[in-house]
């Protein structure tokens, strides 16, 4: 799999896959990782699909995907 890092919005926010997990970090080096089993479709999509996401008040959401993470200290 394809390690990338995707950059975007207003605050700093680092998207890193690496083998089976979603790396997230958030302003201040706060790190959260997610395992890729639990959202299948953001496990199984191409790097553009992983790369489209925006920033909400809440988390993350992956456009074509429709998949939501909810974040902390945002």
């Amino acid at each position: 799999m394809a390690i990338f890092t995707s950059r975007k919005q207003k605050k700093d926010i680092k998207v890193t896959f690496a083998k089976e997990t979603l790396y997230v970090e958030i302003d201040g080096g706060k790190q959260q990782a997610f395992p890729l089993a639990w959202f299948p479709a953001l496990q199984n999509a191409s790097d553009e699909d992983k790369q489209d996401w925006t920033l909400t008040a809440n988390g993350i959401h992956w456009n074509k995907l429709n998949i939501d993470i909810a974040l902390s200290g945002l």
